[in-house]
């Protein structure tokens, strides 16, 4: 299997704010990133995207035929979207850093909930594709996919606008790549998974600073 994960580029909301599941409109123009993507895409792969905007904009404007599909949905923070993060009651971001993978926000889903999704979701997909889409579901398609363990998919990093490539067989990793990133060291082939330790750009937060870190860099 090859999967090309593609990141939606940056939303337009203000830093500290938790989002998920909230239909954002883009703080820049998705046609920058085209031209770029384009040359590191298969042409006749189909490309599957989130139907949010932030989403659906860049997939429609790669493929002539995008397919829109719910399960490539970020996730749903329920009560908590839009709110700063520091306005959330202490108490229940101390209770998702204890169990980051089944605790559910009030009103939304848990991590677990969201890799059912994303499983059903990849069970369906041909052996090549393409997905528009957010970096809670890249992680997971890392985990699923590249056998990155619990303890370090939930810290992993895309950056908006970047392509990565997994190739799997579906039950054993092979690879995984971020062949196109924004910035100065934006350069093709870029091997961004340790093979070894089967970790894609981990970060130093683990599971414990979840919560933590979303609040300081929430990526979605």
């Amino acid at each position: 299997m090859r999967l090309y994960l593609i990141r939606h580029p940056r939303p337009a909301v203000a830093p500290g704010i938790c989002y998920g599941s909230t239909d954002l409109a883009l703080a820049e123009d998705p046609a920058v990133h085209v031209a770029a993507l384009r040359g590191l895409l298969p042409p006749c792969a189909p490309l599957y995207s989130s139907p949010l905007a932030r989403c659906r904009l860049l997939a429609e404007l790669l493929h002539p035929a995008p397919v829109f599909d719910d399960r490539l949905r970020e996730i749903d923070f329920g009560d908590w979207e839009m709110l700063p993060w520091e306005s959330i009651d202490r108490a229940a971001l101390d209770a998702w850093a204890a169990a980051p993978l089944h605790y559910i926000p009030p009103g939304g889903e848990s991590a677990a909930m969201l890799r059912a999704r994303v499983m059903a979701f990849l069970a369906d997909l041909p052996d090549e594709a393409i997905l528009v889409t957010h970096a809670g579901v890249m992680k997971l398609c890392a985990a699923l996919l590249a056998g990155v363990p619990e303890d370090a998919w939930l810290a992993l990093s895309f950056d908006y606008g970047s392509v990565s490539l997994i190739e799997s067989r579906r039950s054993q990793a092979l690879n995984a790549q971020q062949i196109h990133r924004r910035g100065d060291d934006a350069r093709p082939g870029r091997q961004i998974q340790d093979v070894g330790h089967q970790l894609v750009r981990a970060q130093t937060e683990v599971v414990a600073g979840a919560a933590q870190a979303m609040r300081r860099t929430p990526q979605r």
